[in-house]
């Protein structure tokens, strides 16, 4: 099995994700699902129906989060120096709008774009992978080319 990289942070999130799943929401949906079963007839019995796919849903994402945190490969940022790699976090700047934007390339179970946490398999991460400060990066994404200027790249 491929291993999957992460940062602590994102490690100990889906630590704590699945610590809630297993301790709280298992636990809550279980007796839901007694309950509607209290009611008669499961055949027309939508509270129950509900609960069950609830419960569904939650047994498989806490297989899921057992099988991604047992293949992380924990890389602390801190560790690192140099090049742009997995955990740098990057100030660019768009070479036509001159908009800043600073993203930390991350694993795929903890990116967040809207957090500044950019999934090491996006374009833009791929292709800053390996570049250094003042480097000019020309970035193909669905939505066109785009240019960017690495302005900093700091571990932390």
């Amino acid at each position: 099995m491929e291993k999957i990289p992460m940062t602590p942070t994102g490690y100990n999130a889906l630590e704590v994700e699945l610590k809630q799943l297993k301790s709280v929401e298992r636990p809550t949906i279980i007796k839901a699902v007694a309950e509607a079963r209290e009611h008669g007839d499961l055949s027309e019995n939508a509270e129950y129906h509900s609960a069950r796919e609830k419960h569904s849903f939650i047994e498989g994402r806490i297989k899921e989060l057992e099988g991604v945190l047992s293949l992380a490969d924990v890389i602390n940022p801190a560790n690192l120096s140099g090049a742009i790699k997995f955990g740098a976090q990057v100030t660019l700047v768009d070479e036509d709008t001159d908009e800043e934007k600073t993203w930390q390339i991350v694993g795929e179970y903890e990116a967040n774009v809207e957090n500044g946490l950019l999934n090491i398999k996006s374009p833009i991460a791929r292709a800053l992978i390996g570049k250094e400060e003042g480097d000019s990066v020309e970035v193909r994404t669905p939505g066109g080319g785009k240019s960017y200027e690495i302005l900093k790249i700091a571990f932390s």
